[in-house]
């Protein structure tokens, strides 16, 4: 099992990515920037392939609507070049809070535009002339919607790589199915172990059953909030808002995907209510309604040996990269927690 973290830099970026040493020396193998409504990734994952030597650098992620896909592909194709082949291009839909709201771009038809956007990408990165003519991408556009002058073109640079790892960020049936089939590798969120074959094992199964050999195995990336130690039960409630926040306030009624994801583990009288109160503005009593059951399940905090079962709960159902949050207080007792999972991981 791998071992990544997501950067963290509300003490200073520069100062987090001198901090990033510290972590790759203690095992951490990848680090994960994020993209939401904040400052791009890509130039921070460009700083930070010239601050490392060995981590890998991973985009988590990137939404596909806001470039076009070749924008995409040379992006991927540049940060593995400045990285030496590190980068890993992790991309999802995102929501259409985001997409509409910030981006300004119509969210439609995620499933069909995550597809063309991947085979685009390939074709990229093996050099060939980009001619896709897909439902939703049309590349070179054709000569009746433009000017008429463009031309089958391939990038100038020759890439590290030919096949640039995607991890395709994924919660409902189809996405998850479609991540199995196309993608190296499939991002949940809120991963609940106990209940991840229920919920998402038809998907997996028929999507890999038209996976390509050549993607080798699926890797599974499961982000996580970790503490380590035998007076840390308390910490289950810093995760309260962001579980409140996702279920109950990102996106409209009937539209919110993390909303259903609760409601398919199980929690639908739950789901509705914390939904209810966020919307209602009534934060700290949606963060209350958090079940317990629910955030131990999707964090590792606790003592070593309950820790220790809980990764060999997450190993049993196929997860292979594991994404820590670390919520010890200073940099050095986070060093010291990285060290301490490395040592537990299966």
């Amino acid at each position: 099992m791998r071992l990544g973290i997501p950067l963290a830099y509300s003490g200073g970026f520069k100062e987090a990515v001198a901090g990033l040493r510290d972590f790759e020396a203690a095992g951490v193998d990848i680090v994960f920037v994020a993209e939401l409504y904040s400052f791009d990734a890509v130039s921070q994952l460009g700083y930070i392939a010239a601050s490392t030597n060995r981590l890998g650098i991973a985009s988590g992620i990137l939404p596909l609507y806001s470039r076009t896909p070749t924008l995409t592909a040379m992006t991927a194709a540049g940060l593995d070049y400045v990285s030496d082949g590190r980068f890993t291009l992790g991309i999802g839909a995102s929501g259409p809070q985001v997409i509409e709201g910030f981006h300004g771009v119509p969210y439609d038809a995620p499933l069909g535009r995550t597809r063309e956007v991947v085979e685009i990408c390939r074709q990229v990165w093996r050099r060939e002339q980009v001619v896709h003519d897909g439902r939703y991408y049309q590349v070179p556009l054709p000569a009746d919607r433009g000017t008429g002058l463009g031309k089958p073109l391939k990038i100038i640079n020759k890439p590290v790589r030919d096949r640039i790892p995607i991890v395709l960020a994924a919660m409902g049936p189809k996405n998850v199915e479609l991540a199995a089939e196309i993608a190296e590798g499939w991002e949940p969120i809120f991963f609940h172990p106990e209940k991840a074959r229920d919920v998402w094992g038809p998907s997996l199964a028929a999507g890999q059953a038209r996976r390509d050999p050549a993607l080798g195995p699926l890797d599974v990336v499961v982000a996580t909030p970790v503490a380590i130690g035998d007076d840390v039960e308390h910490l289950h409630d810093l995760a309260r808002p962001m579980l409140a926040l996702y279920i109950g306030g990102m996106g409209a009624r009937g539209r919110n995907f993390y909303n259903d994801l609760a409601r398919r583990y199980g929690y639908e009288r739950e789901a509705k209510l914390i939904q209810d109160l966020y919307l209602e503005g009534r934060k700290e009593e949606a963060a209350a309604a958090v079940p317990a059951e629910l955030l131990r399940a999707t964090s590792l905090i606790g003592p070593k040996g309950y820790v220790r079962e809980r990764l060999n709960a997450l190993a049993a159902v196929g997860v292979t990269t594991l994404n820590v949050t670390l919520l010890a207080h200073t940099h050095a007792e986070q060093v010291a927690s990285v060290e301490l999972v490395r040592e537990l991981l299966p």
